[in-house]
């Protein structure tokens, strides 16, 4: 009987900790470089799309390396596909609306 290599993936406490690792970097650097770029301190919707779009990159390209690593080719584009997922649904949850800042209201 042949023995199959067993391909490892990221347990949920490794994924979630990874998350939260991007999340809280993510965060940290929109909160310090939004506020010395513009003087005023970001708004925390910003902060918080940041964080959340920065956890999930990390952690979809963490899984990614480490399908890479075990020669999954499969299983890291399902990764990278998975985190352009992530971070597109958050742009369009948490972005306010994308008419511009200086558009005239058209109710009068």
């Amino acid at each position: 009987m042949k023995k199959g290599r067993r391909v490892k993936a990221l347990a949920l406490p490794e994924m979630s900790a990874t998350f939260t690792r991007g999340m809280v970097a993510a965060a940290l650097l929109t909160a310090v470089q939004e506020r010395w770029a513009g003087g005023a301190p970001p708004p925390g919707r910003k902060i918080l799309r940041y964080a959340l779009q920065g956890g999930a990159a990390l952690a979809a390209g963490t899984a990614a390396a480490d399908a890479v690593r075990s020669r999954n080719a499969a299983g890291a584009v399902l990764a990278v596909a998975a985190g352009v997922a992530g971070v597109v649904a958050l742009e369009h949850l948490l972005n306010p609306a994308d008419t511009p800042a200086n558009q005239e209201d058209t109710r009068g």
